[in-house]
């Protein structure tokens, strides 16, 4: 069984402080820690249920926070940004068995963390098919693309909420809780146990039940705070301004929605 996992920092246990999220920040250093404690507990997880390859992808930033000296020996870290449309979930392709993501958080102008954003946070909101977007959101719909289950989820409670929107069947844990711009967590070294157990449990059965569906047809809207950007924006083909801060893009394929968001 070959397992891919895509990584987030936002989302790893205590978190609140965008000077946290930063590789060049002091207070970082601690968070980047529990980021690859809470990636080896998936590896181990995932190992513990059959798992013969693991790929993880450091997806934060600089794609430069796990200590690969943390994880287990079998699990392969990808490091850095290839610049591909797929992004968060660069090297993702059919022979996967399923996906796994750790730290995500909830997406641009909602409340589930203190930390909420979707991409970039300059954006109000990204939206497909009129429904607010996360990074999860985007980053499932790859898998959907590429016919592979989505089976595990860590992060703040409303994502992981929010996920079962997607895959009613998807294994999640919990690890903070936004209240306003302040977060509550539990313990890290509880979070470790939660998704190293999630993902064994996540992984055993029949793994097609993390299938989801992909969209056959995408409307996605994109709200700038700054209106230059939308201007800017408005000139990759096929977009379409919507008001001065907003613009649009619809399409039957979703890898032209991956490319759009990278180029934008």
């Amino acid at each position: 069984m070959k397992i891919y996992l895509s990584a987030d920092i936002e989302g790893t246990c205590g978190i609140v402080s965008w000077d946290e999220t930063v590789l060049e920040k002091e207070d970082s250093k601690i968070y980047r820690e529990q980021m690859g404690k809470e990636v080896a507990s998936a590896c181990i997880g995932a190992r513990s249920a059959g798992a013969d390859e693991i790929l993880v992808k450091d997806a934060h930033h600089s794609a430069r926070n796990i200590d690969p000296r943390i994880l287990p020996e079998y699990a392969l870290l990808f490091r850095g940004w290839s610049r591909d449309p797929l992004m968060m979930m660069s090297g993702l392709d059919e022979s996967f068995g399923a996906c796994l993501f750790t730290g995500y958080h909830s997406g641009a102008s909602t409340g589930g963390n203190p930390l909420a954003h979707t991409m970039d946070t300059e954006l109000t909101y990204i939206k497909v098919n009129g429904e607010i977007a996360s990074e999860f959101t985007l980053n499932a719909y790859a898998c959907a693309y590429y016919k592979v289950p989505v089976a595990f989820l860590s992060g703040d409670e409303a994502l992981c909420e929010s996920a079962k929107k997607l895959n009613p069947n998807i294994v999640t844990a919990s690890v903070n809780r936004g209240y306003g711009n302040g977060s509550i967590s539990v313990h890290p070294n509880l979070a470790t146990r939660m998704i190293e157990d999630g993902v064994k449990d996540a992984l055993s059965g029949d793994i097609s039940r993390h299938l989801i569906e992909l969209p056959k047809h995408f409307e996605v809207e994109i709200r700038y705070t700054e209106a230059y950007k939308a201007f800017k924006a408005s000139f990759y083909p096929g977009m379409k301004m919507v008001d001065e801060h907003t613009v649009s893009y619809e399409t039957d394929d979703y890898y032209d929605v991956l490319r759009m968001i990278l180029f934008i």
